[in-house]
């Protein structure tokens, strides 16, 4: 039931984070800005995660992880609560910043919490099993919440989204142990956990996956409306399409992390590069970018809790602080994708183009994780002589 609470409040964040997506044409016209600014509403959510991460990690160093849990959902409530009431874009950009905030030590956190609630063998499945709920978000969540703002308006939206924040808030003060045990340490100790070059590795490999999803994703809904033909009901049934993806991805990504994590990562970073070169020419066709799209939803949550498994391994000393920070990394690529997107746009440049800066985003992620397995392995090879 604790990991069920860690997944009802991870469902409420990601469809808060992601159904702008589905809504962006409806809230640009609402708003009067153009799709690019509108777009730019992701990227002020993702830079409100990197500025908040660390910020709130200091905040909740030495919380209880139940108590700091709890805090958190509060303020993701009273951030979607001001995002429903704004009554303009710049307030809109304000209340998204506020809200994100929450995201980074919520994950983080909670990564953490997942994996001290199982034996050692299946820590990466527990953290596959709350990014459930993220993925589910994707399912449910956004598409639902895409119908519900098409029909309602897009403030309708968040008032959901207010709600499903109530009832996981809910769930975390029911569910979660009173006591959860958790490291004490200085921050000062903790921060120093980002000299080690593989720590920042990893971070590097957080921003760059999630950049090739959102340099693509963020503008999903014009290119398959515009270049795909589709109506706005078909478009959210491929977002919905695409949930299911996530769905099955997150839950092969946990399984492949316990099994091998470095071999995983890069076998899934060449198969995106792949996925986003062959959509760039489906994009056009319905059909085959329905089926491009799935098989895209698999692999872009697959390699997730690989990499949050990665994180807490190589920051063993700082596991909270670590996992939080590579959230805001994430959140960091969410924010570069967009405005990579947005820009390549504003330039000029064919939505059918966008693909394309996913693939470059998703090669340079593969190429920085062979070089930190290769180093990982040559700081190893002394160790195993000497044994």
């Amino acid at each position: 039931m604790p990991l069920l609470a860690l997944a009802i409040a991870a469902f409420g964040i990601g469809t808060s984070e992601f159904v702008i997506m589905g809504l962006l044409p409806d809230m640009a016209r609402d708003l009067g800005v153009s799709i690019p600014a509108t777009g730019m509403l992701v990227s002020g959510y993702a830079l409100g995660v990197t500025i908040g991460a660390p910020i709130v990690a200091i905040l909740t160093a030495n919380l209880p992880r139940k108590k700091a849990l709890l805090s958190l959902m509060a303020l993701f409530i009273g951030g979607n609560l001001f995002c429903a009431l704004a009554p303009n874009y710049s307030t809109l950009m304000l209340a998204r910043i506020v809200t994100a905030f929450c995201h980074g030590a919520f994950f983080g956190i909670g990564s953490v919490v997942a994996a001290g609630l199982v034996a050692p063998h299946k820590r990466a499945q527990a953290i596959a099993l709350m990014f459930t709920g993220l993925t589910l978000a994707n399912v449910l969540g956004v598409p639902l919440g895409t119908a519900l703002g098409q029909v309602a308006g897009w403030r309708a939206t968040f008032w959901a989204v207010t709600v499903i924040g109530l009832l996981a808030a809910l769930a975390l003060a029911v569910w979660l142990p009173q006591r959860i045990e958790m490291q004490k340490s200085s921050l000062i100790r903790e921060f120093s956990v980002l000299r080690k070059p593989q720590v920042l590795m990893v971070l590097g490999m957080s921003v760059l996956t999630s950049a090739s999803l959102f340099s693509v994703f963020t503008y999903i809904t014009p290119i398959l409306e515009d270049v795909a033909g589709m109506t706005p009901h078909h478009v959210t049934l491929v977002l919905l399409l695409f949930g299911l993806g996530l769905t099955v991805g997150s839950t092969l990504g946990g399984k492949l992390a316990d099994w091998r994590l470095m071999r995983s990562l890069l076998t899934l970073l060449a198969c995106i590069a792949v996925v986003l070169t062959i959509f760039a020419f489906t994009c056009r066709q319905p059909v085959a970018a329905m089926a491009t799209i799935f098989v895209w939803g698999v692999l872009a949550f697959a390699i997730i809790p690989p990499i949050q498994m990665l994180i807490v391994n190589r920051a063993s000393d700082a596991p909270n602080l670590a996992s939080t920070l590579n959230q805001g990394a994430f959140n960091l690529g969410n924010a570069t994708g967009a405005w990579l997107g947005g820009t390549a746009i504003s330039a000029g440049f064919a939505l059918t183009t966008l693909p394309w800066v996913g693939v470059a985003m998703s090669l340079l992620a593969l190429g920085l994780t062979l070089w930190s397995a290769t180093s990982e392995r040559r700081l190893k090879r002394p160790t195993a002589r000497c044994a």
